[in-house]
């Protein structure tokens, strides 16, 4: 299951979110803004930043701060994860 560490201001969280859901990729969100543990490990992952959206599938994290369904895929590919439906 794929992670999405967001907040609920953030654009590129909420167009994440979309393009999972398009792609018919299961996730969970977890809101950093009401779990420090949740921020304190984004900001780890991202050298001390609070990047989001943050995606964790496994052992395998990326940031997507300036978003894009390319991004997105590039990282899905990596990882070994396929799209369910194209967009």
């Amino acid at each position: 299951m794929i992670v999405v560490y967001s907040t609920a201001w953030c654009p590129d969280c909420r167009a994440a979110k979309r393009a999972l859901l398009e792609l018919g990729l299961p996730f969970t969100e977890v809101d950093i803004e009401r779990n420090s543990e949740a921020a304190e490990l984004v900001m780890r992952l991202n050298n001390g930043k609070r990047s989001v959206p943050t995606l964790v599938y496994g052992p395998h994290a990326v940031s997507l701060s300036r978003f894009s369904v390319a991004k997105l895929k590039g990282w899905l590919e990596q990882v070994g994860l396929h799209a369910q439906s194209p967009t």
